[in-house]
C-alpha cells in the first residue's frame, strides 16, 4: 500500500512538472499550424515579434518583454531566408524596445524587395513603430495604436527623460544649467537627429523627402508623451500608409500567445524553403 502510494506521489509530480511543458508545445503546434495557413491562404511569409508580460516562478514578478538583440536576430534570419519574390508580413504587438535592434530589423525590412506589410493587431510602440515605418503597407485593427520616437534619455540608472524635454530646459534656462544637463543635451540633439534621418530613410521613397522629414519632426520631436496612443486614423492624418482591417485569422493566431508562466520566444516562424502551391496574394478589404 505504501509503495502504490509512494508511486502515485511521484506519478503526480512528474505530471506536474511536465503538464507546462505539453501544454506550452500544444500551444506552438497550434500556432504554427494556423501561421502555415495563413501563408498559404495570403500567399506571404509570415513572422510574429508577439511581447506579452510574463511571470517568473511562484513568486509572480512581472517581467516586460521588450525588442532586443535577440530579436533582431531571429527576424533578420527569417527575413533572410525569405526568397526575394514572396511578400513578408509582420506581425507586431510589442510596447518598443531597443533602438539599435528595432532599426536592425526595421532597415532589413525595407531591404526586401517584395511587397512588405506589418499588421498590428493592438499595439506596436516606440520601436514597434520604428519597424512598421519599414513597410510598404500598415494594416492596423481600427482600434490598434502606435506610439511616437522621441528618443529617451538616460539620466541615472533606471530613469530616462525624453531627448526634447532635456533640450527645453537649456532652451528655458540658457547655458544656466550644470554640466552634466549640458552633455545629456548634446547626447538629446544628436538621439533626436539620428533617429529624424532613420524615419526619412524609411519612408522618402514612398512619401518622399519633404514629407517623410515632416512625419519625423512630428513623431520624435515632443509633440506627444512618448506613451501617448496614435490611433490608426491619427496615423493615416499623418500620411502613413494604414489600412484599417487586418485578415480575421491574425485575431485567433493572437488568441494562441497567452499570458503564461514559463518563458517563450516572441519571434517564431517556418523554416524556408517549404513546397508550398503557388498561391495568389490577397489583400484584405480596407475599410
Amino acid at each position: 500500500m505504501i509503495d502504490i502510494i509512494g508511486l502515485l506521489f511521484w506519478l503526480l509530480l512528474f505530471v506536474i512538472l511536465i503538464a507546462p511543458y505539453w501544454q506550452y508545445k500544444s500551444l506552438q503546434a497550434a500556432r504554427l499550424r494556423l501561421i502555415s495557413l495563413i501563408e498559404r491562404r495570403y500567399g506571404v511569409r509570415l513572422i510574429t515579434m508577439i511581447h506579452r508580460q510574463e511571470r517568473i516562478g511562484f513568486l509572480g514578478i512581472p517581467v516586460y518583454r521588450f525588442i532586443d538583440i535577440e530579436d533582431s536576430e531571429a527576424v533578420i534570419r527569417a527575413i533572410r531566408s525569405t526568397p526575394p519574390n514572396k511578400p513578408i508580413a509582420l506581425v507586431l504587438h510589442t510596447p518598443g524596445g531597443l533602438v539599435l535592434a528595432a532599426a536592425q530589423i526595421a532597415m532589413a525590412l525595407k531591404r526586401h524587395p517584395a511587397k512588405k506589410i506589418v499588421i498590428i493587431p493592438h499595439y506596436a510602440m516606440s520601436g514597434g513603430t520604428l519597424i512598421a515605418l519599414a513597410a510598404d503597407e500598415i494594416w492596423m485593427d481600427p482600434d490598434a495604436v502606435l506610439g511616437p520616437l522621441d528618443p529617451q534619455i538616460a539620466i541615472k540608472a533606471g530613469t530616462h527623460v525624453p531627448a526634447p524635454s532635456v533640450l527645453k530646459v537649456i532652451q528655458i534656462k540658457g547655458s544656466q544649467v550644470s554640466d552634466e544637463t549640458l552633455m545629456l543635451a548634446d547626447v538629446a540633439e544628436k538621439a533626436i537627429r539620428e533617429i529624424q534621418d532613420l524615419i526619412v530613410k524609411l519612408l522618402e521613397d514612398k512619401l518622399g523627402k519633404e514629407k517623410a522629414r515632416e512625419i519625423a519632426k512630428k513623431l520624435t520631436e515632443g509633440h506627444w508623451t512618448h506613451d501617448y496612443p496614435i490611433s490608426a486614423e491619427d496615423a493615416k492624418a499623418l500620411g502613413l500608409p494604414v489600412k484599417t482591417s487586418i485578415p480575421p485569422e491574425i485575431y485567433k493566431l493572437m488568441s494562441l500567445y497567452p499570458q503564461t508562466h514559463q518563458h517563450r520566444p516572441g519571434v517564431e516562424y517556418l523554416p524556408y524553403p517549404i513546397p508550398l502551391p503557388r498561391q495568389r496574394f490577397i489583400e484584405p478589404k480596407s475599410s
